[in-house]
């Protein structure tokens, strides 16, 4: 057991790869449970493909550069959370109507893309489904950076986050700044997209965005358990994913969805199995704001 634990630390590509797995799983778990809470998985899943034409847009300008790849998907995220916020209080439309018009459209974009220009369309196809193992040092320092910075906001504004996601109409008799705070809370999944997309890719991305912080609301009484339990999560799934694309010859960024999903299945099972009294008592309910 252990030579199969340290058989693939042997490989620099393998230790970097576990390193961009912890650090994307813990940032997912993190930002993906005010996800949850607030209801936004369909806006992660729209972001997470939306930022395919400003990858594509950014590997043609550099030539085949892709090492500024980062930059443009950051900035093309950035700016199409903006957008759908605006969009949906602009146009007096609901939110989840704003994000179906800009994601198919950008999506689309991005497709037409990649696909007119056959030179280009199989480097970017790991931005599809992911690259952990192909991550660098480099990559490796941005993931850290920007990771450090979503927590430290995150950190700073907790309780205002909280309440936000709990209930907006009591932010709004507190007299937060509700609009900042939801464009803040924008842009902190924009970045998590953006850091994540190389460990597991665009198709697979809202799976560590929802999956872990989605079994921690099932196991957690309080917030703040639940987020430390969606963040362990995270990161757990990420270095048993890569294992079992170690030893099995399958896609790491599958591997990983794949863990994340088996977890969340166990966990509703044993609860549904508590529930009804098969096994015994059953989980806590679902966490609340203390």
């Amino acid at each position: 057991m252990i030579e199969i634990l340290i058989e693939p630390l042997h490989y620099p590509f393998m230790i970097r790869g576990f390193l961009a797995a912890i650090m994307v799983g813990v940032v997912c778990g993190i930002v993906g449970t005010f996800v949850v809470l607030r209801g936004m998985a369909f806006f992660g899943d729209a972001l997470a493909h939306a930022v395919l034409p400003g990858v594509a847009a950014g590997y043609l300008v550099a030539g085949g550069v892709r090492s500024v790849l980062f930059w443009w998907a950051l900035g093309t995220a950035v700016l199409v959370s903006m957008a759908i916020g605006a969009v949906s209080r602009a146009a007096r439309i609901k939110e989840d109507t704003a994000i179906g018009i800009i994601f198919v459209g950008m999506f689309a974009l991005g497709i037409a893309m990649i696909s007119a220009t056959r030179n280009y369309a199989v480097d970017l196809i790991h931005f599809l489904f992911g690259d952990v193992l192909g991550v660098s040092w480099s990559d490796l320092s941005l993931i850290l950076v920007f990771g450090g910075m979503i927590l430290g906001v995150i950190f700073i504004l907790f309780k205002e986050l909280v309440i936000l996601s709990f209930d907006q109409t009591l932010a709004q008799t507190l007299r937060l700044p509700t609009k900042r705070l939801y464009y803040t809370l924008l842009i902190l999944i924009a970045t998590t997209v953006v850091i994540s997309m190389q460990t597991v890719g665009v198709a697979l991305m809202l799976s560590m965005l929802i999956t872990p912080p989605a079994t921690a609301y099932l196991l957690a009484r309080r917030l703040p358990v639940m987020i430390l339990w969606a963040a362990v999560l995270g990161a757990v799934s990420g270095v048993i994913g890569l294992y079992m694309s170690f030893y099995f010859g399958i896609a790491s960024g599958a591997a990983i969805v794949l863990v994340c999903t088996a977890f969340f299945v166990v966990v509703l099972m044993i609860k549904q199995l508590r529930a009804i009294g098969v096994i015994g008592k059953s989980f806590p309910r679902a966490p609340d704001s203390e």
